[in-house]
Order: C-alpha cells, then structure tokens, then sequence
C-alpha cells in the first residue's frame, strides 16, 4: 500500500471511529430524554442541523432509532418529527460500563491478579484452540497454503470474524488472512494476549510462520495476518504490525483497510 492510499485509510478509520462516538452519542440522549426532535439534539450536542440529520438517517438506516409525529401542538403547520430509540436501539444503549466486555476486562484483571500474566496467556490460548479446534482437520486438510488459509478464514467467519483471505502483493507472495470483525475487541485492547494467542494457533494449523500486521483491538480496520509464501521458522508467531517477518516483510504492512 503507498504512503498516500495508507493516509487515506487512516484518514478514513478516524472519520468512521468519530462518527460512531457521536453516533452513540445520540443513542445516549435518546435513551434519557425519550422522543426527541433532531433540532433538540443538535443543540443537546452542538452539532448543525444537517450533521445530526446524518446521523439521524445512519441510525434509522441501521434499525436502532425510529420516527413518529410530535403530539399535537394546537399550532398550525406538520407536527414536528420526533426521533426515538427502537428495541435494538435500546440494546445497543444497555451496552455500557457493565456490559459482557466490561465482566471479561474484569474476569481477566482478576486471573491475573491471582495467578499471573502466564494464566492470562493460558486462557488466551485455550480460548483460541477451542475456536479453530473443531475447524482444525478441515483446515489442515487443505491441498496448499492458499487452500489452508481460505479454508481457515471460512472457519473464522462462521465463529463471527467476517473473514475473508488474499494473495498478497509483497515480493515474497504469500496470503493475507484478514478478520473485518472482531467480537473481543474491546478486551483485547486491555489484553493483547488474546490476539497474540490467534496468532499462535493459526501457525500451528496453516503450519508456517505467521505475522500480525494489524488488529481492530489496536484501532486498525480489520485483523491482518500475513502468511509467508516460504516455510519460516516459527521464532515469532505474535509479532507486532512494526515488526519485520523471517523470509521477506510485506508491503501491505501496517494500518490499512483490506
């Protein structure tokens, strides 16, 4: 990727983080006020009038606020429209400082506390060997590494990762694993032992080296894995996106959109 196409992916990822922050936002004080008009919560949150009514049209767009008419005023003219939050509206709402991810951040300060960083990688792992491990014979069975790495990104998809794989561009070759979604993203922020332990298995299945080149834990778009073209030895499976790959670095390396 050039140095301007990776600008432009970043420029991009800051703009959508931006609006999911306002856009939460918006849920919040739908929650506390009930219905409410779009010019209320452009005042409420100091937005203009045409950036609410953006975010008014994403979030009906997406199913989690509705409309419905004002009650009757007794002056003249359309009732004004209100704006409120649906059932998933509300879910969404409820997601907040006691919600799953919290009790695992929790759960997992807590294992660490008692026993240690070594029980944190323990769980990391077990977890991850439990997620690829009824995929795993699938996976391996695969005729070459493109096949491997297709096949584990369908496994990934049907666990919830939205997976999807790519030749890479690089000069040594290879494949790009990429992960569009990530359900423990919020805890792997805190614990990136969860990403590191991912790393570990998928080498152990696709049966070469692999490099992490970006995590959405780390603020990037997408989870990247590269797969080397050329057998590595496994020295460093949880390398960070800075690091440099046994047998060739790749040029998609770094944040990106994939």
């Amino acid at each position: 990727m050039t140095g301007t196409r990776l600008q432009g992916a970043h420029a991009e990822h800051a703009r959508s983080a931006a609006d999911g922050r306002t856009r939460d936002a918006v849920v919040r004080l739908l929650l506390e006020r009930g219905p409410t008009t779009a010019a209320t919560l452009a005042d409420q949150l100091q937005l203009s009038g045409p950036g609410v009514r953006r975010h008014l049209d994403a979030l009906c767009t997406e199913g989690t606020v509705a409309t419905r008419d004002a009650p009757a005023s007794g002056k003249r003219g359309r009732p004004a429209r209100q704006f409120l939050l649906t059932t998933d509206g509300r879910a969404r709402a409820g997601r907040g400082e006691h919600g799953p991810a919290d009790l695992a951040v929790a759960a997992l300060r807590r294992l660490g506390d008692a026993a240690g960083d070594e029980a944190v990688r323990a769980f990391a792992r077990d977890r991850a060997l439990a997620m690829v491990g009824a995929h795993r014979e699938h996976v391996e069975a695969g005729a070459d590494r493109a096949e491997r790495v297709q096949r584990l990104a369908t496994a990934l998809t049907a666990e919830g990762y939205a997976a999807s794989s790519r030749g890479a561009t690089s000069t040594g070759g290879g494949e790009q694993l990429c992960q569009h979604h990530c359900p423990v993203a919020d805890v792997a922020a805190e614990f990136p032992q969860l990403c590191e332990a991912e790393a570990e298995v998928f080498a152990e299945v696709l049966g070469t080296h692999v490099q992490r080149l970006a995590t959405i834990a780390r603020g990037d778009a997408a989870c990247t894995t590269h797969v080397p073209a050329q057998r590595a030895q496994r020295t460093d499976t949880t390398a960070r996106p800075s690091a440099v790959t046994t047998g060739g670095a790749p040029e998609d390396q770094g944040r990106q959109v994939v």
